[in-house]
């Protein structure tokens, strides 16, 4: 009887398309019924979850300058720990510890791309003072402002944009949630797509056997083209990046990858030709290179990437006017709470229950001052006049740009928070110095504004995934969130442990870790807080592209997003994207093309899970100082040939494995 229950267990036929008019969405817990949700159970693993991957994110993003996403990994160590306990009634619990554990991954991005920065301007300015203290709090605060930001927008992006955005990394948590609690035969095509995608990524991160790369260098005609022409075509062969289009769908990967070869093969071509012997370090005078003598990666880096940056915030600031009538009904809703005129609790069903918005209200406030007596006290040398600036920039950059988080990780699981950082950065930098705050204090109060707001917009985007889960599964939003805070307070504390050990142990200016955001955020900062400038006329370049697109009815921000992030990372999306409509178009029977459709997600959320959990793996590995040398083969073009090889035949499986029908 327990097995036929569990063999029941599935997601509605409505769970990833819109609603059609007076349909309601059902999820798989009822909003009739209480479940075991919050518990000793469940707690206790969340915190243990969020220790554990704060830890391992920490190290590899500083180490190779990648944060994998926690979320999935949690959730699949979440159902094999309630499977072996034997726990009835897991799916509620699962969720919590999913959501309280995911805080690792937000917290640490919010982190390591802004704070190592300081260590590393430190070894040239050694007077600019830094502590666990200043760390953690600014972690801590920047954590629980993108909780309390974003509750007030939980409804409209879960529920009334129900169907219209893919939620990616979402719906690959949930298929692993949904199928734990199925168990039996029900969850092995999704735990045998795992099994390939997380082998296929492991092979390649740990041992190397083919590139993690297919780029047109490979034939000497390719090679040619890079360094005259500054053209060059990538794709990231791995089975969780093509996982990710596949669920992203072609239509925004579509839009994503127009937005990345506008960079790559128009403008840093185009910049190649018309800089060709110029040296544009106007805003960074380290940089003594001509154009023509750079390569296609070094012309993004400097200068292509920064479009993007300036077309992410104009997309953001559309978005945000667009936006306005929702940022105005959650701020009048708060309103209408704090005087007792709201929904009351009993009105509301379990499943569309949050915290008290008199509760956000107060503590939004509450956190506020606290990080304005932080600032004042704490970072800007008791300055009233440079506190009520910093905090007044940091309040404002992140409750509007949260919607834009928000907005990101709903459309390609991906939060933009390096670049929307980098702008606040700027703009924090160019206010401080208007007001008087310069030099290595500037600095060091710009970077930890930085931080709180990177933790703050990174903690938005990752909470709507957990949002989106329950709101998927039915579980209590109140619980979820409240929740949460527990676990940002954990990842703080062991994100600001990891980093200073990390940096007594290597030295952030050693070279021994990457940290490629904070570098580039310590490369920015400097001469802004020294007087020299910002590349104004890249942003401005990007921001126009941004309105353009909008006048011409294209979304801006996917657009935006593909010019930011790079290409090898956009186009494996897009080959996704074109084996989610083949897949889902190839047959004359529509209920075909859904049982086809619908095999595919569970296989693409199977190579995401997979690919994350063997990421994590693979982190440990390098951490216990297991690493394999294949630096020289993969220098050899026929690695490249070996990784186009393997990356084929994954493609071949995996629409193989839409085809072939489940046993009954």
């Amino acid at each position: 009887m327990e097995e036929n229950k569990k063999d029941n267990v599935q997601l509605p036929d409505n769970a990833f398309r819109e609603l059609k008019e007076g349909e309601q969405y059902e999820p798989i817990m009822s909003p009739k019924k209480v479940y075991p949700e919050v518990n000793l159970w469940s707690v206790t693993w969340g915190i243990v979850m969020t220790m554990l991957f704060s830890a391992a994110a920490a190290y590899l993003g500083l180490k190779v300058g990648q944060v994998f996403e926690a979320a999935i990994p949690i959730a699949i160590i979440a159902v094999g720990v309630s499977t072996a306990a034997k726990r009835s009634k897991a799916l509620g619990e699962n969720v919590i510890i999913q959501s309280i554990g995911a805080c690792s991954g937000a917290v640490v991005a919010g982190a390591i791309f802004t704070l190592p920065a300081i260590y590393i301007l430190q070894a040239k300015y050694p007077d600019m003072a830094v502590s666990f203290f200043k760390i953690f709090l600014s972690s801590l605060l920047g954590g629980v402002i993108g909780i309390l930001f974003l509750i007030p927008f939980r409804k409209y992006f879960v529920s009334d944009m129900h169907g219209k955005y893919p939620f990616p990394e979402a719906t690959a948590t949930t298929q692993v949630l949904v199928s734990g609690a199925k168990g039996g035969s029900q969850a092995k095509p999704l735990l045998l797509a795992g099994i390939v995608g997380g082998l296929y990524d492991f092979i390649v991160a740990t041992f190397g056997w083919w590139n993690e790369m297919f780029t047109t260098r490979v034939i000497g005609l390719g090679e040619t083209l890079a360094d005259k022409a500054k053209l060059v075509f990538k794709v990231n062969t791995g089975a969780a990046v093509f996982g990710l289009g596949y669920i992203i769908g072609l239509k925004y990967a579509f839009i994503i990858t127009l937005g990345s070869l506008a960079v790559w093969w128009v403008l840093v071509p185009g910049m190649g030709v018309i800089f060709h012997d110029q040296v544009l370090n106007a805003w960074n005078p380290e940089l003594t290179t001509a154009v023509g003598a750079m390569s296609p990666e070094e012309i993004f880096k400097y200068y292509g990437k920064s479009i993007g940056i300036g077309g992410i915030a104009m997309a953001g600031i559309i978005g945000i006017i667009k936006s306005w009538g929702i940022i105005k009904s959650a701020v009048s809703l708060a309103a209408r709470e704090m005087k007792g005129k709201g929904d009351t609790t009993a009105d509301v069903p379990r499943t569309q229950r949050d915290i008290s918005f008199k509760i956000i209200a107060i503590g939004s406030i509450a956190t506020i001052l606290i990080t304005f007596l932080f600032f004042w006290f704490g970072v800007m040398e008791g300055n009233l006049l440079f506190a009520i600036v910093g905090i007044l920039l940091v309040a404002l950059i992140a409750f509007l740009f949260t919607t834009v988080a928000a907005n990101a990780i709903a459309i390609v699981g991906s939060n933009p928070v390096s670049g929307m950082t980098l702008m606040t950065l700027i703009l924090a930098s160019v206010v401080m110095v208007a007001v008087g705050m310069k030099g290595t204090g500037g600095m060091l109060a710009a970077l930890i504004m930085g931080g709180v707001v990177c933790t703050a917009l990174s903690m938005a985007g990752a909470f709507i995934t957990d949002l989106k889960i329950g709101y998927w599964l039915g579980t209590t939003p109140k619980k979820q969130e409240s929740w949460k805070f527990l676990g940002t307070l954990v990842s703080a504390a062991t994100v600001g442990g990891v980093m200073m050990l990390l940096n007594e142990t290597y030295g952030f200016d050693s070279g021994q870790l990457a940290a490629p955001q904070a570098n580039a955020m310590a490369a920015v900062i400097d001469p802004l807080m020294n007087g020299v400038g910002a590349p104004w006329m890249l942003y401005a370049i990007g921001a126009a592209i941004a309105v353009v697109l909008t006048f011409c009815k294209v979304p801006a921000l996917p657009f935006a997003l593909g010019m930011f992030i790079p290409i090898e990372l956009n186009t494996p999306l897009l080959i996704g994207g074109f084996i989610s409509w083949y897949v889902s178009s190839r047959s004359k029977s529509e209920k075909v093309n859904k049982d086809r459709n619908e095999k595919g997600t569970l296989i693409a959320s199977g190579f995401i899970a997979g690919g994350a959990l063997m990421g994590v793996v693979s982190a440990l590995l390098r951490f216990f100082g297991v690493k394999f040398d294949y630096e020289g083969w993969w220098a050899n073009s026929w690695s490249q040939v070996a990784a186009l090889a393997a990356y084929l035949l994954l493609i071949i499986y995996f629409v193989w494995a839409t085809k072939v029908k489940e046993k009954k």
